[in-house]
């Protein structure tokens, strides 16, 4: 009898793996045993099927299973049937995978009258439900989860012992008769009587905000058709025009205000459930993302989710109704005062979230670590990220070679972390800005959390270069007490680092590293750089032509400034009165004016960002900033309505043997787009397309097949970048994106832990 040994690496315990061995290898009537071990999974197989078996293994993996390699060898197997063993070399520590979308299965017990689950809010089993939102340590079992003080009750211990059920050795399972339980408290945290899912649904059908406890933290919802309710939740929140996220019950009943092709469905319905940016469609909802050409919008990812919606169709049994339009359409956006991280526990929501929320719909499941939604577009080139976290984290990004392990601490905005473990790198989840000492405790929180789940302690951390970021404040300290290296990374070397790491290049590689400001080797605030990588060595090729920032950090907030910048540096500073009397009567240019002239608190930036935001200044788009990168994507989605353009001919200069790039020229077309704000941002994104490309082409001098990265927060720009994926293609160059970490700061960590290993 043919008999063979296999090993099965990557994400293969706590997913169901061994049971789903069991019973594809019982199916086919083969002999033999499988079990878990330190390297992953080990099953040793034999029988006259045992071609069939090969063959089915990878295919038909369970849900949340990621098979890396499967290796086999020949092997003896005499016993006859087919067991499952005990882990071998005593405790194996098993890798915890990310929090996953309800599966099928589970929403058909959820939706069956007659079930043990019949609409109960904590339904799961080894396909679907919390994983890293509810583990403490490894190994992951019940006992090391926020579940160990839910006993399992006969039932459920039956199913999860039993190696034939979907819930074997399924960590988060349980039932109403021991598991967690909902209960909804009003806004002075007193219990409200009635079933809280019925309760809940009434207050946002009238107009009120509820605080509702998801997988990862909270979520302030309202009933996103009630402008009234939105307006209110953003004076609540003080969240003036960011965008919210919509969450509807299917792409039916999202579409008339979404344009959701085969591409976001496929995000939105897979097992991260994430956040997807989807173009505008025909019906506006008012306020919730003012200004944009996109809609954030996702799905109902946890039962308790689909309960609401389930409520609001009276309750049906079966899951038939799930494929009918919805007319209810919630916001969900996270719950956290201004700037400040996600709420995850039930006593700091009521007292954070106090004056904010009308009522609390909560449970007794302890969040163990604070995940916020994942933020996704379907792009032609595959998926990209805008913000990495629910569903994506901790899933490892593979790495082309092994290395010591390192822990990069990122960035001030987007924040996030890095560990590099062997071949692997796994990014945290989203942290945010570190402008608050909460954010900053959010941030330690993280490190100790996700180095305690990888069982990994640093041989290097890696941090930006800026002195003054509270990440670097954290790095230092932890060298300290570690007794290891810190090693200070270029901010926009880290940039394109994360790319070559994600790509797996070692060879030297051009760079663009576009985005708002960052410190640069030299000093200055860079952000429009032309790079050249080589291993760990960083070379400054070229950068754009420094624009003055009057007034600093407050330019970057006022698009206003930056637009009297841009002209006074061309030599229109003569224009500027006539300009403001038209698109900004109430603003005074004259003290710029002073300042630019005697060089007074202006400091020269070679940000792209700070380019977007003049050119949003000067075509009238706004003035004013109330959020980071708001200029820019207005700009970003007045190009995308209006379409593509030809660039403007001289609308750019390159000077200093082309290692300058000057997009000056462009500034008096623009100032006479006043009557077609669309056209002149299309017009914009075009020319600033074709100089970066022309730049480059110079650089590379013709070289086919020569490869180029684009890194930073303006690789986010989907008309941007698809320009120059066109205009890179034309003349045969290779470019390559992130793909698998955001291009933003929230990689920033990403490229720090690679180049500290080199």
């Amino acid at each position: 009898m043919t008999a063979r040994l296999f090993r099965i690496r990557g994400l293969v315990q706590g997913v169901g793996f061994r049971p789903y061995v069991w019973r594809l290898a019982v199916e086919l009537g083969l002999n033999g045993w499988v079990r878990n071990d330190g390297g992953g999974v080990i099953a040793a197989v034999a029988g006259e099927k045992l071609a069939e078996f090969v063959t089915r293994l990878p295919r038909e993996a369970p849900r949340l299973a990621r098979i890396d390699a499967i290796d086999s060898e020949p092997a003896e197997v005499t016993a006859p049937g087919f067991t499952i063993l005990d882990s071998e070399a005593g405790e194996v520590k098993t890798a915890i995978g990310p929090d996953a979308a309800i599966c099928p299965e589970c929403i058909a017990d959820l939706f069956d009258p007659a079930n043990l689950r019949w609409r109960y809010a904590f339904t799961t089993c080894t396909h679907c439900g919390p994983r890293y939102t509810v583990s403490q340590r490894i190994p992951y079992d019940r006992a090391q989860t926020s579940l160990a003080s839910f006993p399992l009750c006969p039932p459920c211990n039956d199913e999860y012992t039993r190696p034939s059920d979907r819930r074997f050795h399924a960590e988060t399972t349980c039932c109403p008769d021991c598991g967690p339980q909902l209960s909804l408290l009003d806004a002075a945290g007193q219990p409200l009587a009635g079933d809280s899912i019925a309760e809940t649904l009434h207050l946002l059908r009238t107009g009120k905000i509820v605080a509702i406890k998801g997988l990862g933290g909270f979520h302030l919802a309202c009933d996103a058709r009630d402008a009234a309710a939105v307006a209110e939740l953003r004076e609540r929140k003080q969240r003036e025009e960011k965008p919210f996220a919509v969450m509807g019950l299917n792409a039916a009943s999202l579409a008339a205000h979404a344009r959701i092709g085969a591409g976001e469905l496929a995000l939105l319905q897979g097992l991260a459930a994430p956040i997807v940016l989807c173009a505008k469609g025909g019906s506006e909802l008012k306020g919730i993302a003012p200004g944009l050409a996109w809609l954030g919008v996702m799905l109902p990812t946890t039962p308790l989710h689909l309960l609401l919606w389930h409520e609001a169709a009276g309750r049906p049994a079966g899951t038939d109704w799930l494929n009918q339009p919805s007319d209810l359409l919630l916001v969900m956006t996270s719950a956290n005062p201004h700037g400040e991280p996600l709420v995850i526990a039930n006593d700091e929501a009521r007292e954070r979230l106090a004056g904010i929320a009308d009522a609390y719909l909560i449970h007794n499941r302890e969040i163990v670590i604070r995940c916020d939604d994942s933020v996704v577009r379907a792009t032609a080139a595959g998926p990209a990220f805008i913000r990495r976290a629910r569903g994506y984290v901790p899933v490892p990004i593979h790495l082309a070679d092994d290395g010591p392990n390192v822990l990069a601490l990122g960035g001030y905005l987007k924040n996030t972390l890095c560990v590099m473990k062997g071949r692997e790198a796994f990014l945290s989840q989203h942290i945010g800005g570190l402008d608050n000492v909460a954010a900053i405790g959010f941030l330690e929180e993280t490190v100790e959390h996700l180095l305690a789940i990888l069982d990994v302690t640093p041989e290097l951390i890696a941090h930006d270069l800026h002195p003054d970021f509270p990440s670097t404040h954290l790095a230092l300290r932890l060298a300290e007490k570690l007794g290891v290296p810190a090693i200070a990374i270029g901010h926009h070397q880290a940039h394109i680092a994360a790319i070559c790491a994600e790509h797996g290049i070692n060879e030297p590689i051009l760079g663009l590293a576009l985005d708002g400001v960052g410190l640069g080797p030299d000093g200055g605030a860079w952000g429009g750089e032309l790079l050249r990588l080589g291993g760990a060595d960083c070379q400054r090729l070229g950068h754009l032509h420094p624009l003055a920032m009057p007034g600093g950090d407050r330019a970057a907030k006022e698009p206003w400034r930056m637009a009297v910048s841009a002209l006074h540096g061309a030599g229109l500073g003569y224009r500027v009165g006539g300009w403001i009397k038209q698109y900004y009567p109430s603003r005074d240019p004259g003290p710029l004016l002073t300042m630019l002239d005697r060089k007074l608190r202006c400091p020269p930036t070679t940000s792209l960002g700070r380019w977007f935001d003049a050119a949003a200044g000067l075509l009238g788009v706004r003035d004013l900033m109330h959020y980071e990168g708001q200029a820019a994507m207005e700009l970003e989605g007045l190009a995308a309505k209006h379409g593509p353009v030809e660039p403007l001919s001289g609308g750019y200069a390159l000077s200093e043997q082309g290692k300058v790039l000057d997009f000056s020229p462009l500034l008096p077309a623009l100032m006479g787009c006043k009557d077609n704000a669309a056209y002149g941002a299309a017009l914009f994104h075009a020319t600033v397309a074709a100089g970066l490309a022309e730049w480059v082409n110079a650089t590379v001098d013709g070289k086919k097949g020569a490869k180029i990265a684009i890194g930073g927060g303006c690789a986010m720009n989907v008309v941007l970048m698809t320009a120059l994926r066109d205009h890179f293609s034309s003349v045969g160059l290779d470019l390559l994106e992130a793909r698998q970490a955001p291009p933003n700061d929230g990689g920033l960590a990403f490229g720090q832990a690679w180049v500290a290993r080199l």
